[in-house]
């Protein structure tokens, strides 16, 4: 029989429970007044179950830290919202004990362990530890490696996206997630560019991919000029708590006539309440 560990947060109304099996973490919300049940179920392996084949056992195994991943995901922005309403509403004192509990679920969720010791273990120089830990990533968090910003050039275009998830507008409870982000592009070529058309690759927790075209953006075609910028600010809704999107704007030099259009890469950058990146651009 495979054993579980327990770990009880108190959000006031609401038992967060922390579950450990196979060395992943289940959480659930359990609130006997409301009868509101947030699961993720974990089965126990049994001598009497058939067996499947390696493959079938490790998609299985990734769709299992995959939904853990998400599950915690969502208790760590429910916290977070009730948090910012209890603050709202003057209850300083529930504030203050929900920002314990979220100080208590950061020290021992395992993406931000992990993400801790790995940044450890570069700055002490043991990089077959962090190499671990990163690979331990991947699999639980196939997001959580990447920043919540992203910066590169193609042909002296640069351009720069930084992402934050917005509490007020996000409903976890019914699986609505909203990020913004904003983007500066900055000419840093002798040319004169124009932005004709965008386009977006969004993925979503779960691995579902869209694909968003549009002509400009926030319905300008701006043209920018050598060592000039332009600056503009978005929003994308998901319904996961984790994400990535990355895209490429399509450009053309305005100095000459008939110049051909260009792509200019947007480098993949997360969609991420737990664990933001501090940094600014």
């Amino acid at each position: 029989m495979q054993s579980l560990s327990l770990k009880v947060f108190n959000t006031g109304g609401c038992v967060m429970e922390r579950r450990n099996c196979n060395n992943n973490y289940y959480y659930y919300c359990n609130n006997n007044k409301r009868k509101c049940n947030i699961i993720v179920a974990c089965s126990s392996p049994s001598s009497s179950s058939s067996s499947s084949s390696s493959s079938e056992k490790k998609n299985g195994e990734k769709n299992q830290t995959l939904s853990a991943y998400i599950s915690s995901s969502q208790t760590y922005a429910l916290l977070k919202q009730k948090m910012e309403v209890a603050a709202k509403s003057e209850d300083y004192k529930e504030a203050a004990r929900i920002r314990d509990s979220m100080r208590s679920f950061e020290e021992e969720e395992p993406v931000l362990r992990l993400r801790t010791l790995m940044k450890d273990a570069i700055k002490n120089e043991k990089f077959e530890d962090a190499a671990r830990y990163r690979d331990e990533l991947k699999l639980i968090a196939p997001y959580s490696l990447l920043k919540c910003s992203s910066d590169t050039t193609t042909l002296g275009v640069r351009v720069q996206v930084r992402s934050v998830y917005i509490e007020s507008r996000s409903r976890p409870s019914k699986g609505q997630y909203f990020y913004a982000y904003r983007i500066r592009i900055t000419n840093n070529s002798e040319r004169p560019v124009q932005l004709l058309r965008r386009h977006w690759v969004i993925t979503d927790g779960n691995g579902k991919v869209e694909n968003v075209w549009g002509i400009g953006v926030i319905g300008e075609q701006p043209v920018i000029l050598p060592n000039t910028g332009f600056e503009y600010s978005s929003a994308c809704p998901l319904s996961t708590p984790s994400g990535r999107m990355e895209g490429e704007f399509e450009m053309k030099h305005t100095d000459k006539l008939g110049s051909p259009s260009f792509n200019v890469a947007i480098a993949p950058f997360s969609l991420c309440i737990i664990g933001e990146e501090s940094d600014t651009m």
